[in-house]
């Protein structure tokens, strides 16, 4: 699924941010040799998105097993039986909380993803993701996007170019901009460049950018953008799009659009652990 060395990065420091000595209630409360079951069951409806991730957490603590009864990408209703968790009792609740806020933040971002994709349908547009996401969690947070159905655009500033309005203004100009990433960049790279106006998006099309977003664009301006472009550049839509408003964006004409709301915003699925029996 995803690369290890950073998933143990990212949960190994969740684990000192919630433990940083010991869980001093588990340990005085349960021996150290106690062992139980615990079943992982959903409080509300969603797309399930980071078993991986949760698996993980007890794998680091160790003496702990799980067997899955869904897959990432399931969807889950209110008192679904996700998994049965089984092991060492200490490690168990001392790895819950983090487990289960990975799970909830990964699964909540996939369920509203699944909503924005669900108004794409019929259409040829897809969904895209931003870099708007919680710092050194993005790696997770894409990882979902994907499980609910969407898109991810580039995963860092090293990925992809991206000529933004304060590049723009820092080059002097859309043309500016393009010919210094030509003269400085990969030719294998594609160029996309931000554009708010009509003569923005000629611009952008004679300085031979590869694709061309609409930012902040009314429907009606978009759908003169992607007559104007007419199939020489792929074309992205940007900003204040919602649920209420993302099919008729689509329906203009553009190739991608983008939503940053959906790692940004996302409320969590409930999740719980419950149900604890001793062996």
């Amino acid at each position: 699924m995803m690369n290890y060395l950073i998933i143990d990065k990212i949960i190994r420091e969740a684990l000192i941010e919630d433990i940083p000595n010991e869980d001093i209630t588990s340990a005085s409360v349960i021996s150290k040799d106690s062992r139980c079951t615990v079943d992982l069951f959903s409080k509300g409806n969603g797309i399930i998105a980071g078993l991986e991730v949760f698996a993980r957490v007890f794998t680091i603590l160790g003496d702990v097993e799980i067997d899955f009864y869904k897959k990432d990408g399931d969807v889950v209703e209110p008192k679904t039986l996700i998994a049965k968790i089984k092991g060492n009792t200490r490690n168990i609740l001392t790895g819950e909380r983090t487990a289960l806020n990975l799970l909830q933040r990964m699964s909540g971002i996939a369920t509203i993803t699944n909503k924005f994709t669900e108004k794409l349908q019929g259409t040829n547009t897809k969904l895209l993701d931003t870099r708007k996401t919680t710092p050194n969690l993005r790696l997770l947070e894409k990882y979902s996007v994907t499980m609910g159905g969407g898109h991810n655009h580039r995963f860092n500033l090293s990925d992809g170019i991206l000529i933004k309005d304060n590049h723009i203004n820092a080059a002097g100009g859309i043309k500016e901009a393009v010919k210094a990433v030509k003269s400085s960049a990969s030719f294998v790279r594609k160029i996309e460049v931000e554009t708010e106006t009509i003569a923005m998006v000629e611009e952008a099309l004679e300085a031979g950018a590869d694709i061309i977003m609409l930012d902040n664009m009314d429907l009606e301006t978009m759908k003169k953008a992607v007559q104007i472009i007419n199939g020489k550049a792929a074309v992205e839509a940007s900003g204040n799009i919602n649920l209420n408003n993302i099919r008729e964006v689509a329906e203009t004409g553009v190739d991608y659009i983008s939503v940053g709301s959906l790692t940004h915003s996302a409320p969590i699925l409930d999740l719980s652990m419950k149900n604890l029996v001793n062996e």
